[in-house]
């Protein structure tokens, strides 16, 4: 009853076994031969499976450098694809960084520059650059300019806020917005025309509007002259420089000038009693 149990989990015997002893010589059991052949296939199995993974392994470790090469390669080409907000950025880098000739690449021979800042626009790469060279003689060494996003638009163009800092310490009234518009010179991204719009010192607030109704109500009460004069405001201007030049100017020139050299006295006094200081405190605070 006992023998009868099997404990090892295989399968019972057949009875063909026992008589197939005596057709096979000693020694040799067909029930054995068996199980040579299924552990033979058995291993052959597993050699096979271990040659197809050995392979396999080897076939992904010899496709990898492949893959990362393309990806190295797929960034290189990102980091060197050019576009008008890479140029904004180079170029504004270069001001911080005093770098004029890196600079001058990124300005295009008939360059325009119009700053609000000033009454006449910059043209040609040559004036340009002379306006960048006082620049960044200007800014001494711890003024920066501080970019944020550069928004780019259609047909090369882009537009970029900034302010000025000190020592990573915004300037107050200095920010300001900058539109540009680019082309391309062989391989090269340029700037062929910008705009700069910077923030008044002056902050007029309700006076603004109230002199902007008053405008507004001159132009609508005489729509003729408004315009003529939207037409062709040069010729009001002369018109008045005329009447400035003719009836003011030789009685009210003498005081501006007297004013203007007594302002230039005070400042070339201040500018010498700030250095003085400087002077002071570099020896009593080192």
């Amino acid at each position: 009853m006992a023998a009868a149990v099997n404990f090892s989990g295989q399968a019972p015997r057949p009875h063909m076994c026992s008589k197939a002893v005596a057709r096979h010589p000693p020694g040799i059991l067909p029930c054995k031969e068996t199980c040579q052949l299924k552990n033979n296939g058995l291993r052959t199995l597993q050699h096979g499976l271990h040659v197809g993974r050995k392979a396999e392994s080897r076939l992904f470790s010899d496709r990898s450098p492949v893959i990362v090469m393309s990806a190295n390669s797929h960034s290189i080409f990102k980091s060197n694809s050019s576009s008008p907000s890479d140029t904004i950025n180079q170029f504004y880098t270069s001001i911080n960084e005093k770098n004029l000739k890196q600079l001058s690449e990124f300005i295009s021979e008939d360059c325009y520059i119009e700053d609000c800042s000033f009454p006449q626009p910059f043209h040609g790469k040559k004036d340009i650059m002379h306006f960048y060279e006082q620049l960044t003689a200007s800014m001494g060494q711890n003024v920066k300019f501080s970019i944020g996003h550069v928004c780019e638009g259609d047909e090369f163009t882009a537009g970029v806020k900034w302010h000025l800092e000190w020592k990573q310490t915004e300037i107050p009234f200095t920010r300001g917005c900058s539109f540009f518009e680019c082309s391309t010179e062989g391989e090269r991204i340029t700037i062929k025309k910008a705009q700069v719009v910077i923030e008044s010192p002056i902050k007029p607030g309700i006076f603004a509007l109230i002199l902007f109704k008053t405008v507004t109500s001159l132009f609508d009460d005489f729509p003729r002259i408004t315009e003529w004069f939207l037409k062709s405001p040069h010729v009001i201007f002369q018109f008045i420089m005329k009447i400035y030049n003719m009836l003011v100017a030789p009685f009210f020139n003498p005081i501006l000038t007297g004013y203007i050299n007594i302002g230039n006295v005070m400042t070339r006094f201040l500018f010498f009693t700030f250095n003085i200081l400087r002077y002071i405190s570099k020896i009593f605070f080192k």
